[in-house]
């Protein structure tokens, strides 16, 4: 086993750690899935990280499958990065004004993905879909966005309905100080069901300026489009002339060298990005039609700025990360990881378990409970209080996972075919253990 066996966290420099910053951070964290509410428990305070594995400040190391939630593709530390950054960091790390630097990945990036003519740099994921809403509305004349129930577009006010593990009534939202009166605008679909998309969009098409998807749901777990979903979205949105947004902050670079629109061939008119695109450090951009983006100022009425944006050091890791991923054969082995940690995972379930290994590329989630998660109301039938098990039971035997059931996990390449061999063997592990409660 990797690990040196489950210490308790009272007794750990985490849990002192965690102790101090409840007294300074709202709830000891600075993002709330960090929390290890969904599981219980206290979090882990990482020191360090390597490769695919992480160190927290007692020196114990775990594998990784969280990868900073998505950006780590090619793991911690790695080095062409690493050194692109130490050179850069020396040249200035802030100008507020326009960069070399920022245009060459800029025109990678519109290379790269098929449906990006123009870009726009941002500072997260958040802040990209909050400026494509405001772009696509600009840009129709009209109000509406239509969403979907689990798809989740970062803390956006229009957006925080049915966000994931949200609230379940139409359009309430799904945080206090969020008023009705924002997310009155906001449509709710169901993801994979294009008749629910269908009537929406026909009852309300004169006022609806967009269509904002995961075209991987991830925040509900890893929820794949049924075949033909993603194409119907298209065919309604340019009916209408609804500006169709992919949300790709964590699909983009990750199951496709061009995203998930490469990968299912259905091009939007938005895009919005982050997480690899910063090769780790805080980024976001947003994307799309040449007609559409110019609508942003200065070149248009539609007003969004940034201090930070483009920052220099971002996006030397930015084009540090894409040019490691330009070969087709890095997404191949990607995806033979990605098959064979599934395949792995499986094979124990399918022992006498209950649930099911959903996987896209080098993503993917083990649900507990449910033989089938095809649409976020299946995932929200399962076991939670099996998995907070499960994840406890993996962090004692050196594997971390997401601390909540409705999150992916993610495959770097510097993951090897013993760390995948390593994941199962602890779930197997801890599968029979847990069969003896």
């Amino acid at each position: 086993m990797i690990g040196t066996g489950f210490v308790s966290r009272r007794s750990s420099l985490s849990a002192g750690l965690f102790e101090r910053s409840t007294r300074v951070v709202p709830g000891g964290v600075n993002s709330p899935v960090r929390a290890w509410s969904a599981v219980g428990g206290e979090p882990v305070f990482v020191g360090r990280g390597q490769g695919a594995r992480i160190f927290d400040e007692d020196g114990r190391g775990y594998l990784d499958y969280v990868c900073a939630w998505g950006p780590l593709i090619l793991g911690h530390a790695p080095r062409p990065v690493v050194e692109a950054v130490v050179r850069a960091v020396p040249e200035g790390t802030g100008f507020g004004a326009p960069t070399a630097k920022e245009l060459e990945l800029a025109e990678l990036v519109c290379e790269r993905i098929a449906g990006i003519e123009q870009l726009r740099l941002v500072n997260s994921g958040t802040e990209a879909t909050m400026s494509a809403i405001r772009l696509s509305r600009g840009y129709t004349g009209r109000n509406k966005v239509l969403k979907f129930d689990g798809c989740y577009h970062g803390h956006v006010d229009a957006l925080l309905a049915r966000a994931g593990s949200g609230v379940a009534s139409f359009s309430l939202p799904d945080s206090a100080g969020v008023p009705e009166s924002f997310t009155g605008q906001t449509l709710i679909a169901d993801f994979n069901d294009v008749a629910s998309v269908r009537n929406l969009v026909r009852e309300n098409h004169q006022d609806l300026a967009a269509v904002i998807v995961e075209p991987v749901c991830g925040n509900m777990g890893v929820i794949p489009p049924e075949p033909g979903f993603l194409e119907a979205l298209r065919e309604l949105t340019r009916e209408y002339g609804i500006v169709l947004i992919f949300d790709e902050v964590i699909t983009g670079f990750r199951v496709a060298r061009g995203g998930a629109q490469e990968r299912y061939g259905v091009t939007p008119d938005l895009t919005c990005l982050g997480k690899i695109l910063g090769g780790g450090l805080p980024v976001g951009a947003f994307g799309g039609r040449r007609e559409i983006m110019s609508c942003l100022a200065p070149a248009g009425p539609v007003y969004q700025a940034g201090t930070l944006s483009g920052n220099p050091v971002t996006v030397t890791a930015g084009l540090a990360t894409l040019k490691e991923l330009a070969a087709p054969e890095v997404y191949r082995e990607l995806e033979e990881k990605g098959r064979r940690l599934e395949e792995g995972l499986q094979g124990v379930l399918d022992q006498g378990i209950r649930g099911t290994v959903n996987r896209v590329g080098s993503m993917l989630t083990l649900f507990l409970g449910p033989d089938r998660v095809g649409a976020p109301a299946d995932a929200r039938t399962s076991d939670r209080d099996r998995f907070a098990r499960f994840f406890h039971g993996m962090l004692a035997r050196g594997i971390y996972l997401p601390p909540s059931p409705f999150e992916a996990l993610f495959v770097s390449l510097a993951h090897g075919e013993d760390d995948i061999a390593a994941t199962v063997a602890a779930f197997a592990d801890w599968a029979e253990e847990d069969s003896r409660r």
